[in-house]
């Protein structure tokens, strides 16, 4: 049984503004899907299949993209298709019951300790599951756009991370069923609910965060400066 990792990296960042997508901003030296792979490089000895846009050539520049288990392929318009092309491209080595874990490319500052406990917690799963966190803030259901509905019961709310890890078999297939219903799940995990598959929580730390606006650049170059001070 074998592990492969992918990283879908083909979005434009919309939300981040500017000409350069998030994924190539300069994060403390480096760019940013530079600090991302060099952390998925040290979880194992799994390849790492990147999704890239079909416009770009900036990942062409980065030496990290020399490594022997890093491949491109190109991704899609929406999340979904790049990791349904990436597993697509992986379909004469992978088998049904291999893990496959994808993560954000927006997200360098994950922890490789909680990407291994993510794989440890699972390795007997039959469908897999997700890094997570409990929901601390208070959530209210907001209607007609910004009118109060309600206040949710947070007790049961886990805000969902990524690396997320499934099975070969059931991410591919819940991922073509998607595509035939003309449905575009937010991540793995709806993708495979929608099945009518459990997936199952993994509680990782909330320094974890996904870069999505420019603020957000401020915010993980402190998380890096921290974890290397107290990792």
């Amino acid at each position: 049984m074998n592990r492969w990792i992918i990283v879908p990296a083909a979005g434009t960042g919309s939300r981040f503004g500017g000409d350069v997508p998030k994924q190539y901003q300069l994060l403390n030296d480096k760019k940013v899907i530079e600090h991302t792979l060099e952390r998925l490089l040290a979880v194992d000895e799994s390849v790492i299949v990147v999704a890239v846009n079909k416009e770009d050539d900036r990942w062409q520049q980065l030496e990290v993209f020399d490594h022997p288990r890093i491949r491109t392929v190109h991704g899609g318009d929406e999340r979904a298709d790049s990791v349904r092309m990436s597993l697509e491209c992986l379909q004469r080595e992978a088998h049904t019951d291999d893990w496959v874990l994808v993560h954000d490319v927006a997200r360098p500052c994950v922890r490789v300790a909680d990407i291994k406990k993510l794989i440890d917690s699972l390795k007997d799963h039959k469908v897999g599951g997700v890094l997570a966190t409990p929901v601390s803030d208070t959530v209210k259901r907001v209607t007609n756009p910004f009118d109060i509905d309600s206040t949710e019961d947070r007790t049961q709310l886990w805000a969902a991370q990524t690396p997320q890890i499934f099975r070969y078999g059931v991410l591919s297939w819940s991922l073509k069923t998607a595509v035939r219903d003309h449905w575009k799940p937010t991540d793995e995990s709806a993708a495979v609910e929608r099945l009518g598959h459990t997936p199952q929580v993994v509680e990782g730390s909330r320094d974890n965060i996904k870069i999505t606006r420019s603020e957000d650049m401020a915010i993980a170059s402190a998380i890096m400066n921290y974890q290397q001070e107290k990792p």
